[in-house]
């Protein structure tokens, strides 16, 4: 009896963990998606040489051996693209973990498949074509309510440009149906809502714009010191503890953007879990609704195989390019993107690549690029604008910023969050370091903060200032003690400490701190400005510091930003009114004193 090799027939010949050689590959495409063993394990070509080729499988390749039958499809891994997508919770490879749930239980069992979409589900559609229009790739062929928050265009693939020969009314469709028929100069194309695009091919657009419009999250810190645009590219980088994970929990959960894909790689499975219970429980800021009605979930957990985690982040950003061309803004939470590289790793290893520094493939910095400039702002190619931003976080070991993964992707991102350990210990949270943290976005998104917050570009300059001069006189106060500085200079170290209690720290637990409008930051901001900068002048004009922090109005500004609802910034002007009034009056009954 011949084998499979003898055949011809592509067979396994070598196992190692998620990567296998099989023979009988030749003419087999790069990336091309093979099914593995009986179970048909999905895997991906990574290597071609003659004969054989290395495949990566992204499933459990336990009890599998030489000899395994081989079968390939002649297509790269892609995504299934269309209504249904929004709300639903992914593994690395577009299973919906959901429907296997139903199927087999709380495990996942190796060969199992479910279809991303639900291809028996029926959709309300809306035609924007008719028989003769010529039509482009990226215009919108009619319209779906996938969510009462998303409408989704169902768009002419890239690459389809002709006229219509025929279209479909409007009515109840299936996602596999065939809405409209064009005349191209290949032949005629089907339009249908289902459509597949390779993962890591990005999807194109007629022009990439400049960033011009914040990413509002509502966390002070990073919206009035450190704001991300809209298209940006921002990096979290911090040790064990320092609050990775609940950060980019708060900006999935508040930040103003159109669609929110949440991707969870090769992180523990609690906190995943954790996220999955409370998203489909929270509610849009903005809307209402519940925030799962614009939030997609990518859960690929530690205990998942390690090949799955390294597609995963490929798997988000193409399902973000597909809404970011119809118009939306989208952002893109990966947590963690060190979990991902360490998957690189492993499968460099075993590919038996040359390993680079810390035995990071010498490939880690041009994969790094590839994933963040699939992010930015654009001009799609149905003439609408749209963005995507990406938010990685990087968990380096032992909180040394120094390692490879975080070095490059502070290149490729203009926007560095740096988490201290010192500030997570202290229960400040979120624990961003103002004086090791920047962004490159400040100037692009001041002209959209100025019409929310006038002047805020100055105050935010000024109140910088003021942290770092805190921190200068903090370190000689460690030195000497802080009773040998003149009042001039503790002035900073009482600033400081009212700005990082009042205003730089936040709980994500109060429902009114949890969120904070930019007018609000605004006036929260000018609030602990109008207190400095009286107590400057009064300082200088001989008054103690120690009158000026027993004011009435400091424990106020201190409870402010709990006190004041997130539309109360009148009340926050009559605050700040009031400060200026007690110090004022201060002045006045020092200079009493004195003349007696």
């Amino acid at each position: 009896m011949k084998t499979a090799g003898e055949t011809g027939k592509p067979e396994v010949t070598r196992v190692s963990g998620p990567v296998v050689t099989v023979k009988g590959m030749g003419g087999a495409l790069m990336y091309e998606v093979v099914r593995v063993g009986e179970l048909g394990l999905v895997g991906e070509v990574v290597r071609q040489a003659g004969d054989l080729a290395t495949v990566q499988v992204y499933e459990d390749t336990s009890m599998l051996k030489p000899g395994a039958p081989v079968e390939r499809t002649g297509a790269p891994l892609s995504m299934w693209l269309g209504p249904g997508l929004i709300g639903n919770i992914y593994d690395g490879i577009q299973r919906p973990l959901p429907a296997l749930l139903a199927q087999g239980g709380t495990w996942i069992r190796r060969g199992e498949k479910a279809d991303a979409l639900d291809c028996g589900r029926r959709w309300e559609f809306r035609p924007l074509l008719r028989p003769g229009q010529k039509v482009a790739a990226g215009q919108a062929a009619g319209l779906v309510a996938e969510t009462p928050l998303v409408e989704h265009k169902v768009l002419i693939p890239p690459g389809v440009e002709g006229t219509v020969r025929s279209a479909a009314g409007p009515g109840s469709y299936a996602i596999t149906d065939v809405l409209a028929v064009v005349d191209t100069p290949a032949g005629p194309a089907e339009i249908k809502m289902l459509q597949k695009w390779p993962v890591r091919r990005p999807r194109p657009v007629l022009e990439r714009r400049r960033v011009s419009e914040p990413l509002v999250t509502g966390q002070r810190i990073i919206d009035t010191f450190f704001p991300l645009g809209k298209g940006g590219a921002a990096c979290i980088p911090g040790g064990f503890g320092t609050g990775k994970t609940i950060t980019q929990h708060q900006l999935a959960k508040w930040s103003d953007a159109g669609i929110i894909i949440f991707i969870g790689c090769g992180e523990r499975g609690n906190e995943m879990t954790e996220v999955l219970r409370e998203f489909p429980e929270l509610k849009d800021p903005r809307t209402g609704r519940p925030l799962m009605e614009r939030t997609i979930l990518i859960a690929n957990t530690s205990n998942m195989p390690v090949a799955a985690r390294e597609v995963s982040i490929y798997t988000g950003i193409t399902l973000a390019e597909y809404y970011r061309d119809m118009g939306y803004d989208v952002a893109v939470f990966a947590d963690s993107t060190s979990r991902w590289a360490e998957a690189l790793r492993e499968m460099a290893a075993r590919l038996e690549e040359m390993p680079a520094e810390e035995g990071f493939p010498a490939s880690l910095p041009s994969r790094l690029a590839q994933f963040y400039e699939r992010g930015g702002a654009v001009t799609t190619l149905g003439g609408d604008k749209g963005s995507v931003s990406i938010v990685g976080a990087v968990s380096p070991p032992g909180g040394d910023f120094s390692e490879p993964v975080t070095q490059h992707t502070r290149r490729f991102t203009r926007v560095f969050w740096s988490l201290d350990t010192d500030l997570a210990n202290a229960r400040h949270y979120p624990s961003i370091n103002w004086l090791r943290s920047y962004s490159d976005y400040l100037d692009e998104v001041a002209p959209s903060w100025e019409l929310a917050a006038p002047g805020w570009r100055a105050l935010r300059d000024e109140a910088m200032e003021v942290m770092q001069r805190e921190e200068h006189y903090r370190q000689i106060a460690r030195l000497v003690g802080p009773d040998s500085l003149p009042d001039s200079q503790r002035l900073f170290l009482f600033a400081g400490g009212v700005m990082r209690d009042a205003f730089l720290s936040q709980n994500a637990f109060d429902p009114e701190d949890a969120y904070c409008p930019l007018e609000k930051q605004a006036a929260l901001l000018r609030l602990v400005m109008v207190l400095y900068r009286g107590g400057r002048d009064l300082v200088k004009a001989g008054v103690p510091l120690a009158a000026v922090a027993a004011l009435p109005c400091v424990p106020e500004i201190l409870r402010a930003k709990t006190a004041y609802t997130g539309g109360d910034t009148d009340g926050l002007a009559r605050l700040a009114a009031r400060v200026a009034g007690e110090l004022e009056a201060l002045g006045k009954i020092t200079a009493a004193g004195e003349a007696a």
